[in-house]
């Protein structure tokens, strides 16, 4: 911890500091938390285990590039169409209902996406859960209503999911990546995704 804050600026506050921290460590866990899943779900799965997944897991796109998106069958009866999130700021989001920094963060993408879903803002939550019924039957418990699909064999292949959960992306209106968090964004944090709108 001591080298971790050695090496941030003199120039920053304290309360940005601790939360610089605090990111840089939440970052370190899902790896972990993937790997204990994996092991504590015994039995077949619907999709590669959690772990598998996450060892496969390619490295955060670079700002700047161009990320494809692929149709998305919806939960609620909808189809995410790449087509729509040409010329809109795109915010796509990884998730799964067993992951503890997930739970943290999805209230406030359910609050942003309820603020500025009318504001040309596009959306494309992920479930990475073990069977799309317990994304499914989370999202219900919750009130979430933030578009959301299963990453399925289909989606994994166009859209694989970077290293770490939560992930979120934003893109811009052009397609390419504006900005790419690893682990738990905090309230302050999604709230600044308002600066690309």
């Amino acid at each position: 911890m001591e080298a971790a804050y050695s090496a941030i600026p003199n120039s920053i506050s304290t309360k940005m500091a601790m939360n610089l921290l605090r990111r840089r460590f939440n970052t370190r866990l899902p790896a972990l938390g993937a790997l204990l899943l994996g092991a504590s779900h015994g039995g077949l799965w619907a999709q590669p285990s959690p772990a598998a997944m996450e060892a496969a897991a390619p490295a955060m796109p670079a700002l700047g590039s161009v990320v494809k998106l692929p149709k998305v069958n919806l939960f609620d009866g909808t189809v995410f169409d790449p087509d729509q999130a040409a010329g809109h700021i795109t915010v796509v989001y990884w998730w799964a209902s067993t992951c503890p920094f997930c739970a943290l963060q999805s209230p406030e993408m359910q609050k942003f996406w309820t603020q500025h879903k009318g504001k040309g803002l596009q959306f494309l939550a992920l479930s990475v859960d073990r069977r799309p019924e317990l994304a499914t039957a989370y999202l219900q418990k919750k009130g979430y209503t933030f578009p959301t699909g299963w990453v399925n064999a289909e989606v994994h292949q166009t859209l694989p999911k970077p290293r770490g959960l939560p992930v979120t992306l934003v893109l811009g209106r052009d397609g390419k990546v504006l900005q790419a968090e690893r682990g738990q964004m905090f309230p302050e944090d999604v709230a600044q995704l308002t600066s690309w709108l």
